[in-house]
C-alpha cells in the first residue's frame, strides 16, 4: 500500500450497500478476533448487514458516507444524532467508522472522520461521541490522535454472541 493515497469521500448510494456490508464483516472478522466472540464473528452475514446499509442509507440514518480510493470504496463511517439517552440535541455520534484492512493507516480513518466532523457541524452539533471496544487498541489510538477523551465512567458490558465485551465511550467537542 503506497502512503501517497488521495482518498476521496462521498455520501453513499443505494448500490454502496453491498461493498459496505463486505467491509463490514471482514473488517470485523479481522479487527475483532480475540476481543469479540468468535461465534458472533462467524455468524456475520453481508446479505443481513447490506439489508441494514441500505436502509440506513434510504433514510438517512445514519448518514453514512464512503471513503475512495479511485473508483473502489475503501471504508465508510455512519453518522448522526448521539443514540445515547439523555444528550443535548447538540451532540452527534459516530456510529460506525471501517476502513477495509488493507487500507489501514493509510488515511482513510482520517478522510473517513474529516467528512463525518463536517456533516455533524453542518447539522448544528457542537459535540460528537462514539462508542469502541475497550480492548479495541487500534481504534482506541487512533481516536486519541484525532483528539477524542476518554469517558471511563461510562464503561459497560455488552452481551454479544456468547460471550461479552466491555465498551467505552469518547467525546470531543466540534468546535477544534
Amino acid at each position: 500500500m503506497s502512503s501517497n493515497l488521495n482518498i476521496q469521500v462521498r455520501p453513499a448510494t443505494l448500490r454502496d450497500a453491498k461493498t459496505i456490508a463486505e467491509i463490514q464483516v471482514n473488517t470485523w472478522q479481522t479487527a475483532y478476533a480475540g476481543l469479540v466472540p468468535a461465534d458472533h464473528l462467524k455468524s456475520m452475514s453481508v446479505d443481513k448487514q447490506q439489508a441494514l446499509w441500505r436502509e440506513s442509507i434510504q433514510y438517512s440514518e445514519p448518514q453514512v458516507l464512503v471513503a475512495l480510493d479511485g473508483n473502489a470504496i475503501v471504508g465508510f463511517a455512519g453518522f448522526d444524532r448521539s443514540r445515547d439517552p439523555k444528550t443535548k440535541p447538540t451532540t452527534g455520534e459516530i456510529w460506525a467508522m471501517y476502513a477495509a484492512p488493507d487500507y489501514w493507516g493509510e488515511g482513510v480513518g482520517l478522510a473517513l472522520w474529516d467528512g463525518c466532523r463536517e456533516g455533524l457541524v453542518d447539522e448544528g452539533c457542537t459535540e460528537v461521541t462514539l462508542w469502541v471496544l475497550l480492548r479495541n487498541e487500534r481504534a482506541l489510538r487512533f481516536y486519541d490522535l484525532a483528539g477524542f477523551k476518554r469517558e471511563m465512567t461510562t464503561a459497560k458490558t455488552v452481551p454479544m454472541g456468547s460471550g461479552k465485551v466491555e465498551e467505552i465511550r469518547l467525546r470531543r467537542s466540534l468546535a477544534d
